[in-house]
Formats: C-alpha cells, sequence, structure tokens
C-alpha cells in the first residue's frame, strides 16, 4: 500500500519521535510504502526555517534516514481539475496525493475532512491508529 503523508504529519514525527504520530509514521514506514510530495518537503523545510531554525539541519539529517518515494507536485495546478478543498493551500497536497495515485493520504489537516474522493482514502493519525491498534 502506498501512502503519501502530509507534512503535519512529517514535521510531527520529527520533533516529536515518541508521540502517537510518530508511532503511525514508523509503522507506515515499516510496512508500507510513504510518498512524500516535492511540495511538503519545501512546505517543512520553511516551516522548520521560520519558528524552529536551530533544527533545520536535525530536519535535513530525518528526512535522509527514512526510506520513502519521492513526488514531484506540479508547479501548476487548476483547481477545476480536482474535488474542491476549504483551504487553497492544500491543494498541492490533494493534487499529489492523486496524481501519486496513492491509496491513502494521512493528515492531521480539518481541510481535508469534508472532500468528496474516493481514492484516495483520507485519515487523520487517530484514524490511522485506530486501525493498526485492531
Amino acid at each position: 500500500m502506498r501512502i503519501l503523508v502530509d507534512s503535519n504529519i512529517i514535521i510531527s514525527a520529527a520533533l516529536f519521535p515518541e508521540g502517537k504520530v510518530s508511532k503511525v509514521f514508523s509503522y507506515i514506514l515499516e510496512t508500507h510504502t510513504v510518498v512524500i510530495a516535492s511540495y511538503s518537503i519545501n512546505e517543512c523545510k520553511t516551516v522548520f526555517m521560520n519558528k524552529f531554525p536551530d533544527k533545520t539541519d536535525y530536519f535535513s539529517k530525518f528526512l535522509h534516514t527514512i526510506d520513502y518515494e519521492p513526488f514531484k507536485t506540479p508547479k501548476n495546478l487548476n483547481p477545476d481539475d480536482f474535488p474542491a478543498i476549504r483551504g487553497a493551500g492544500d491543494l498541492p497536497i490533494l493534487a499529489s496525493a492523486i496524481l501519486a495515485d496513492v491509496d491513502i493520504l494521512l493528515t492531521g489537516d480539518k481541510d481535508f475532512e469534508e472532500i468528496a474522493v474516493k481514492k484516495p482514502l483520507i485519515f487523520t493519525p487517530n484514524q490511522y491508529f485506530e486501525l493498526i491498534q485492531k
């Protein structure tokens, strides 16, 4: 199974290695193919530079220690080509998940809760954690 992880998942897993999100992320790394969009990598770099400048090198090292499939997010996206999403800044993630043909999009962003799409399935870390606990 291929799972695209949103920026907030990567940031949480990197900053809080003992947290629930990190446990879910580790499980996915061990059992599935993790897909990370170029948009997410750039977004993570920006967040680390702006909010955690002393941990920017840590993020780069974290990214190099995980095994993932990169996906290049297209630069020009037409919102009419994809399901409607509340946050315009989330379109590159949704588009990447659809275009990469992943099975699951894992995100903590509430803007993805109401999206009408058959594939990928969209899970929060808590929802996915519940699945793997069964």
